[in-house]
């Protein structure tokens, strides 16, 4: 864990599509010795900045002085790449967006489960419908990573009556998996599940860990969501699965190329719901709440929380 000499002042560079909400946010908590700059000045010489990982990553080589960048996300892919200077300390977001994604993860399970797209159909075409619905009590869901964004799942997961599958490099923390699963028991923890969530990072480990294999090991009313990264899952594999309807359906937030371009197989594909990269938003009052606890660890030469390992790539 990196610690600081106590700084007598920094200067925090803000580079975020938020940015006046965070300088309101930040001015208005009155942090001690914290120059904030203003946009647009030499900023070379700022020792902090707190922002968006695609926006600091193409300005990083122009802030020699730096010693730690504070991420708004919980993924910062754009600071790992090859090339860029890793001599500073990297903290990310973590403990505000487990919420948020379990509404979303619940959401859709229910969407799925109670067939409300398929009410709205039959509402339109002014149909009576009593098709049986089904129930998230008793369902399987597998996990693909249990960290604090998982715990969260897995939590409001319990809450339904479901049985939690947790699949993770080594860890076995969190109260409400029910069983865990590791390293070559990949195939053993999706056989059977009635949904897989992929909430991992970007890692070397974690690239093209949904492909043909796992997807063939679900059966056909399962549900596939990914909330973690775009290029955990095998493109071909997932559109193959869809196409032979030997998945139920897929809920697809995050991808290997964001936007989504026009005329991309996945807005087409069966049974297949497209979100944009929105279920777990930024809001910056909460944000801003982690960078100002952290803040006052860097101002008096604690521990950062949330320190990201450049290797693990999390």
């Amino acid at each position: 864990m990196s610690t600081f000499p106590i700084p007598h002042s920094s200067k925090l560079l803000i580079l975020s599509k938020f940015a006046a909400e965070y300088h309101s946010l930040l001015t208005a908590a009155e942090l001690p010795n914290l120059e904030i700059l203003a946009q647009g000045v030499s900023v070379s010489n700022c020792d902090i900045v707190f922002g968006e990982p695609s926006l600091i990553a193409p300005v990083l080589p122009d802030l020699p002085t730096v010693k730690w960048i504070q991420s708004t996300f919980a993924g910062v892919d754009p600071l790992l790449a090859a090339g860029l200077r890793h001599d500073y300390t990297l903290t990310n977001m973590r403990g505000v967006f487990g919420g948020l994604m379990s509404e979303f993860v619940i959401g859709y399970l229910l969407l799925h489960e109670r067939k409300i797209l398929h009410r709205l159909e039959s509402q339109k075409n002014q149909q009576w419908d009593t098709t049986l619905t089904g129930t998230l009590r008793g369902k399987t869901i597998g996990l693909l990573g249990v960290g604090s964004i998982g715990t969260e799942v897995a939590k409001a997961a319990h809450f339904f009556g479901m049985t939690v599958r947790g699949y993770t490099r080594e860890s076995e923390a969190s109260e409400y998996v029910d069983h865990y699963f590791h390293g070559a028991n990949l195939l053993a923890f999706a056989s059977g599940l009635d949904y897989l969530v992929n909430i991992l990072p970007n890692t070397r480990a974690t690239q093209r860990i949904v492909n043909s294999a796992l997807l063939a090991c679900l059966p056909p009313q399962a549900l596939f969501i990914n909330v973690g990264r775009g290029n955990a899952v095998d493109q071909t594999a997932l559109l193959q699965a869809l196409e032979a309807r030997s998945l139920a359906g897929a809920v697809l937030d995050v991808f290997d190329q964001e936007p989504l371009p026009a005329g991309h197989p996945y807005w087409v594909a069966p049974n297949t719901l497209i979100t944009s990269h929105t279920s777990a938003p930024s809001f910056p009052v909460e944000i801003s709440r982690v960078f100002i606890e952290n803040y006052r660890r860097y101002e008096q030469g604690r521990p950062l929380n949330y320190q990201v390992n450049f290797e693990r790539g999390y």
